[in-house]
């Protein structure tokens, strides 16, 4: 079991990713964050999985009955919350005292466009603290494809800064949705362009955990949804076998 943890309840984000399943997303931040009633609800629902019937009432197989990951994600960038440091120490906190960390992972879901902020390079430190990562957002390594898939302001200058800082900071995994766009299939463009973003960070001594590679899993919300397709396993697992001819551990969702 993942446990996610919420702060864009009002599916604001800085992005607009054309494969994104929020409904009604619109540009924003999210909300100023409540964090009595957050440590409240994480306590009481962490308490109701370690100690109550919580598997017993929903049916959960044995095998099964293991807090995989506490993931800070949500219906949009979770570190454009006020204070995410603050949000950060709380979850690590709370999750400690109950004993689901460290024997958990303690993972942030972002697209890394505000690493640049002091408030989330500190909530960065604390995830480190707590032994957590950061799953970091790179779908395309070419303007044109940030533009398409992510609707992202953030040029790739900024996006590949922001990274190596992230990896600095806090154990960091790269995420990349892979995808058909009327049906042009993946470019060799961005297949290239993307191999050479990962050889110049190595070069510059990045050292990330991995690469997660992804198409699309479920309907997407967005305008665009209907000219979107799975990309097939056989196409993402050629690519990832390029990546690894890099040194990089590379995993594979169909």
């Amino acid at each position: 079991m993942s446990i996610g943890i919420n702060f864009n309840t009002n599916n604001a984000c800085n992005w607009r990713c054309i494969y994104c399943q929020v409904p009604d997303l619109k540009v924003g931040a999210a909300p100023d964050l409540d964090f009595q009633l957050l440590e409240e609800e994480l306590r009481f629902f962490l308490n109701d999985v370690v100690h109550g019937d919580f598997y017993q009432r929903f049916q959960v197989h044995e095998d099964k009955r293991v807090i995989k990951d506490i993931a800070i994600s949500g219906n949009g960038e979770p570190t454009s919350v006020k204070d995410f440091d603050k949000a950060a120490a709380l979850i690590g906190k709370v999750a400690t005292e109950a004993g689901v960390l460290p024997q958990s992972h303690f993972v942030l879901i972002t697209n890394g466009s505000l690493v640049h902020r002091p408030s989330v390079q500190s909530g960065l430190k604390v995830l480190k603290e707590y032994g957590g990562e950061v799953w970091f957002k790179l779908d395309s390594a070419t303007e044109q494809g940030r533009a398409l898939v992510n609707n992202a302001g953030q040029g790739c200058q900024a996006s590949v800064e922001n990274l190596l800082l992230c990896a600095r900071l806090c154990p960091t995994k790269l995420q990349t949705c892979l995808l058909d766009y009327d049906k042009r299939g993946w470019s060799q463009k961005e297949k290239t362009a993307f191999l050479d973003l990962l050889k110049d960070i190595k070069a510059k001594g990045c050292v990330l955990k991995g690469v997660m590679l992804y198409t699309i899993a479920r309907p997407s919300l967005q305008p665009e949804s209907v000219r979107l397709e799975r990309l097939s396993l056989e196409t993402l697992t050629a690519f990832a076998d390029e990546i690894r001819l890099l040194g990089l551990d590379v995993s594979v969702s169909d």
